[in-house]
């Protein structure tokens, strides 16, 4: 019995051997982490009255002016009327022509001219308008 007591003690006694306490119930940690808050969405409505509200403008239809060359479709491409230019834009003659179609033969044409200085032509719908090297065109009537 003496060696057991003594084996006891040596062993209790923490000489670098491990020892191993059983002893009921181990508590439960639980470690708590804060979590992103979610993202806040915002909407937003803006209400206008009547009298806000975004006025129509003209974009769709024919247009007053023609720069550049090219042959117009009165009444489609360009609203008919009396246009008027400055006159040519360089060193050649503006020429402008009216055409009852857009073919190019000789035929077609009702009227044309070859300019260095203002002119003014009026175009009737249906027409075809062709213009070359002049300043741009614009509707005065």
């Amino acid at each position: 019995m003496v060696g057991l007591v003594i084996g006891v003690a040596i062993g209790a006694s923490g000489s670098g051997a491990e020892t191993r306490s059983v002893a009921g119930p181990q508590p439960t940690v639980t470690v708590t982490e804060e979590a992103e808050p979610a993202p806040t969405v915002i909407i937003t409505e803006t209400v206008t009255s009547e009298a806000e509200q975004p006025q129509e403008t003209e974009d769709s239809g024919p247009t007053t002016t023609m720069a550049g060359d090219g042959q117009y479709l009165v009444g489609e491409d360009i609203k008919p009327g009396t246009y008027k230019t400055a006159g040519t834009d360089g060193g050649f003659a503006c020429y402008w022509a009216r055409l009852r179609n857009a073919t190019g033969e000789f035929s077609a044409i009702i009227a044309n001219d070859n300019i260095t200085g203002p002119a003014r032509v009026t175009l009737k719908k249906g027409e075809y308008f062709e213009t070359k090297r002049c300043q741009p065109w614009k509707r005065v009537g």
